[in-house]
């Protein structure tokens, strides 16, 4: 049985941080610290045991928010050029999941002072993601943030340059919602757009999950940047749109559609059909028809209209296939859905329906009974 990852803030990774904070203040206490962080450790979740930990920092340095800022800084591994893998708390200082405790009293404390501390936070993210400490700069000191990260984007390391557009994101899991940016995101393009062909594809990885937040309240506005930015744009640049639109791609959205060379269809004679009573548990084979008018770039899905408890209908979309078709052509396609028993959905007996979607349209839909 594996490890719950929780165990990651265990004694050990508590003791390690203890010394190499004693080595960068005189003033730390290390028996406050180490009874404070190791009460009841094994009954907190991973949160909590980030949390407890940062306030067994906060009690065992000074109140002085410069003194306790300098000791953090200094507790800090001297190596910035870590890959993810490669951070933990050593002999030379502390790094990785150690690091998200420290960050959290730059969180804490800092927003009185905010320049200082967020260049603390550039230190931290360096030896492990200040994603989460920096959000409340974004939300309290958002012209002042967005300045310093507009520099940030432009640092030599790639985990500074990372955190511009993770830290950002106006919906990053577990972290704060920056209401401002989901609201009005158009402050960030500028910097989303100076890090759309940065060298490493960590760096653009995250840009894509910002635009893909961003998707969620303004698909028209993603549409429009995946239009600007594709043009000309290198196969990495295209991976990374494509990563941003994936949502949006599902659902089918006609614009960023366009945007990636699918345009609206153009067919006739479409036929959809599948089997009038479907068993859960079988296979349900589906079959399409059609006749293509022009040369075209097809994207084909076809979706599943699940019946919900009050009687309505759920949909949900699937890939079916991607093909060019010719003037004229004739194109059939057939598709086997297994209708099996999910944990994550319940299935409810009686009418419900599957349609077809081509490049973003509703082209054909069919009724059918589910037997359960």
């Amino acid at each position: 049985m594996d490890e719950p990852f929780k165990n990651i803030f265990n004694q050990t990774l508590i003791e390690g941080m203890a010394a190499h904070l004693g080595k960068a203040s005189h003033q730390f206490a290390p028996d406050v610290f180490l009874k404070t962080a190791l009460s009841g450790l094994d009954d907190l979740e991973m949160l909590a045991r980030a949390e407890q930990i940062s306030v067994a920092v906060d009690a065992a340095l000074p109140e002085d928010m410069a003194l306790k800022r300098a000791a953090l800084v200094a507790a800090l591994h001297p190596k910035t050029d870590m890959e993810l893998s490669e951070m933990s708390v050593d002999d030379l200082g502390i790094a990785g999941w150690a690091v998200e405790p420290m960050a959290r009293v730059i969180a804490r404390h800092g927003l009185e002072d905010p320049v200082p501390n967020l260049d603390a936070l550039r230190e931290m993210t360096m030896r492990f993601s200040a994603e989460f400490a920096v959000r409340p700069f974004f939300r309290d000191h958002p012209d002042l943030t967005l300045k310093t990260a507009r520099r940030w984007a432009e640092d030599d390391n790639a985990h500074v340059r990372r955190l511009v557009s993770e830290g950002a994101r106006p919906l990053l899991p577990w972290g704060i919602k920056l209401h401002r940016f989901v609201e009005d995101p158009t402050p960030l393009l500028p910097i989303l757009t100076v890090l759309r062909d940065d060298p490493s594809e960590y760096v653009r990885r995250s840009v894509a999950n910002n635009l893909n937040d961003i998707s969620k309240d303004h698909p028209d506005l993603i549409a429009q940047i995946a239009s600007d930015w594709l043009d000309g744009a290198s196969k990495a640049r295209v991976k990374l749109v494509k990563h941003a639109c994936r949502g949006l791609i599902k659902q089918g959205h006609a614009g960023v559609l366009e945007a990636f060379g699918f345009p609206p269809p153009d067919l006739s004679d479409i036929v959809l059909h599948c089997p009038e009573v479907v068993q859960l548990g079988d296979q349900m084979p589906i079959a399409l028809r059609f006749q293509a008018k022009r040369d075209q770039r097809l994207l084909i899905d076809y979706v599943l209209h699940f019946m919900r408890a009050n009687g309505s209908l759920s949909p949900k979309v699937f890939k079916w296939t991607e093909r060019n078709v010719r003037a004229g052509e004739a194109v059939v396609l057939e598709k086997s859905h297994p209708y099996k028993v999910v944990t994550t959905r319940k299935d409810y007996p009686g009418a419900q329906k599957v349609s077809v979607q081509i490049n973003g349209q509703t082209v054909a839909e069919a009724g059918f009974l589910l037997k359960t």
